[in-house]
């Protein structure tokens, strides 16, 4: 099987930002970092705009946020991942309609400044 590799926009050398390896789709860790801009202070913020580009990458692949079957999410603050944890409802639906395996870690710190959450994902194409 070969691999196939999505950088991104915009790219970042040495680190793809998902690869698909026959049916099944690994989307690095992704986060509500924008070239230019801070990031919302806000954790639900962050996480819509990181589903949103875990979206897009999946979506090269002929994917979408329906085939995500795992989730990892690194949190800064977990008071704050809890009180936003109605975002992963409003991305993957009703409470058994597709809810993927997953888990949450807190973390002291993600890769820049401001950063509050990281999430990472499998999707299988069916």
């Amino acid at each position: 099987m070969g691999r196939e590799i999505f950088q991104g926009d915009p790219p970042v050398p040495g680190l793809p930002q998902a690869v698909k390896v026959g049916d099944t789709i690994y989307v690095s860790g992704t986060t509500a970092h924008a070239e230019g801009r801070e990031p919302s202070p806000d954790m639900a913020e962050q996480m819509r705009a990181a589903y949103a580009k875990i979206g897009e990458a999946l979506a090269h692949f002929g994917a979408g946020l329906g085939d995500v079957v795992e989730q990892t999410v690194f949190v800064t603050d977990m008071p704050a991942a809890l009180a936003a944890r109605h975002v992963r409802m409003e991305t993957y639906g009703k409470a058994g309609d597709g809810l993927p395996a997953s888990a949450t870690v807190e973390v002291t710190a993600l890769g820049r400044p401001g950063l509050m959450v990281e999430i990472k994902v499998t999707a299988r194409l069916c």
